[in-house]
């Protein structure tokens, strides 16, 4: 009886041991095998051939624009508000009045002093009569004199003061907000307006010292703002600092840019791009068509099946795969990269659908479904 279970048990493990070689073993080698033997999967991308393009050298940085000439006004004497002439953000001219401070005491000292210079003076040509005559003393002549010229110093000093009370634009330039109103009192040195100058403006921005011999003064320079997308501001550089900063290695370059429509204001951020040479000729990709890695940047290439397996398309055209290459890049600009090395000009590259690929994958180009590419750029 116990062998009969043996014997049973024995031919149900065979039989489980053999189903399960077959689903789990056999059967997976059996598909693979057909996959393996099957034509290979073609994947739709877009691409687009390496071009020669002439490209001009930039050195390019990020700066602040300053204005040419900006200071904080502030009275050189102190004294109640009387009068504000213009309006916060108002273009104003050299010599235009802008704020009126009080000056009723000085111009009662004015008049004061006034009488004084005219009684001054009627002694003193008393004195020059009896000289003449004489019937004075040289010497009294020579006091009154001396009383004259004094009166009227100090009537001009008193005029001066007066002028104080009246503050003015130095020069051509626009004006912020007030920060004083009517009535405040406002000691000597206390800021009342910032007054800019920003037609034409300046950015200084710094550059490492590597190219330092790349940048001089008289240089083309065009700046963009994240204010005005797509706009290039045009401009050249100003001066180039005299030292080389030791804690960054980097220098201060500074660029005059026109600025009529009032696009750019002091403290805004600048991309600045200085031209930095003649145009050369490089061969560029589509930004696109680059994947970026830690182990190096890299394209797909279409190329031709070699004819050893190619066949054909059911249009007779040969197959294309695409091979994996590792590359140098340079600068990139308007969705375009420099190629310094890996792809020559007119081999086609992969811009769209990298993902689903893997190195000798088969591929049908259709650029129906490529990226769109960055606009250019509009000058200004």
């Amino acid at each position: 009886m116990i062998k009969r279970f043996v014997i049973v048990g024995i031919v149900f493990g065979v039989l489980i041991a053999g189903i399960s070689f077959f689903h789990f073993v056999f059967l997976p080698n059996v598909i693979e095998q057909a996959i393996r033997g099957g034509p290979a999967p073609t994947e739709t991308i877009s691409a687009e051939a390496a071009k020669v393009e002439d490209w001009t050298p930039f050195v390019r940085a990020i700066g602040t624009v300053k204005a040419t000439t900006g200071i904080d006004l502030a009275p050189k004497v102190g004294g109640v508000v009387r009068g504000i002439e213009f309006a916060s953000g108002d273009k104003v001219k050299a010599g235009q009045v802008l704020f009126l401070l009080d000056d009723a005491q000085e111009q009662a000292d004015f008049q004061a002093q006034a009488a004084t210079l005219k009684n001054a003076d009627a002694e003193l040509a008393r004195r020059k009569d009896l000289l003449a005559k004489g019937f004075s003393p040289k010497a009294e002549f020579e006091a009154a004199l001396a009383r004259r010229n004094a009166a009227a110093a100090a009537l001009e000093r008193m005029q001066a003061q007066i002028a104080d009370k009246v503050i003015r634009a130095p020069w051509d330039g626009q004006a912020g907000i007030r920060k004083v109103d009517p009535g405040a009192f406002v000691a000597p040195g206390s800021p009342l307006v910032r007054l800019q100058a920003i037609d034409p403006v300046y950015v200084d921005f710094n550059v490492p010292e590597n190219d330092f011999a790349r940048v001089a003064a008289g240089q083309q320079v065009e700046a963009t703002f994240g204010a005005w997308p797509g706009q290039i501001f045009k401009g050249a550089v100003e001066a180039v600092d005299a030292e080389v900063v030791e804690n960054t290695r980097a220098f201060t370059v500074r660029a005059k840019l026109a600025n009529p429509d009032a696009h750019m204001v002091p403290g805004m951020f600048a991309n600045i791009a200085v031209v930095a040479g003649e145009p050369a000729r490089v061969v560029t990709l589509p930004q696109t068509a680059v994947t970026y890695s830690l182990y190096g940047d890299s394209v797909y290439v279409v190329v031709p099946q070699p004819d050893a397996q190619a066949g054909a398309t059911d249009t007779g055209e040969p197959k294309l795969q695409v091979e994996r290459r590792f590359v140098r890049l340079g600068e990139a600009r308007g969705g375009r990269v420099w190629l310094l090395e890996g792809v020559k000009e007119g081999e086609q590259v992969v811009t769209a659908g990298q993902l689903k690929l893997r190195p000798g994958a088969f591929v049908r180009i259709d650029n129906s479904v490529a990226l769109e590419q960055t606009g250019e750029r509009k000058a200004e």
